[in-house]
């Protein structure tokens, strides 16, 4: 099957990897590049909110250890997921976005309205077409 690289779809370059927050190199994410702000709470924040439910006895002390790697799995479900809808979209045909790029362009133009004089009462009709010639009497 030929089509584009798979490891061209990665968002991070390799030499740039070591740079990325360790939170971020330990789960492996490839297509979301969360920042170290977004890392801290990801880690060290759930496990201070287990620790405050703990001690607040919401959740067993269990919760402190559960909690970030419930995070850390959707977080990395997430990543698999991303992964998921940029192969599928690299997979479409050049001619098929090309043709959906069309059928989505807006279109301009005028569109005739027939107005119905009693639909706004008290409403004055200004209308740029000749008037039509009034009828004879008989």
């Amino acid at each position: 099957m030929t089509g584009p690289n798979r490891t061209a779809w990665a968002t991070i370059p390799a030499d740039e990897e070591r740079y990325r927050p360790l939170y971020a190199r330990l789960l492996g994410l490839r297509f979301v590049n969360p920042g170290g702000v977004l890392c801290f709470l990801f880690f060290e924040g759930t496990i201070a909110l287990a620790v405050l439910l703990a001690l607040a006895e919401l959740v067993t002390w269990w919760a402190v250890l559960v909690l970030p790697l419930v995070v850390a799995a959707m977080v990395k479900l997430n990543d698999m997921v991303a992964a998921t809808v940029v192969r599928s979209a690299a997979l479409v045909p050049e001619q098929e976005r090309d043709r959906f790029r069309r059928q989505m362009e807006p279109v301009v133009g005028r569109a005739r309205v027939e107005w119905i004089p009693h639909s706004v009462p008290g409403a004055v009709v200004v209308d740029a077409a000749p008037a039509p010639p009034p009828s004879q009497p008989q």
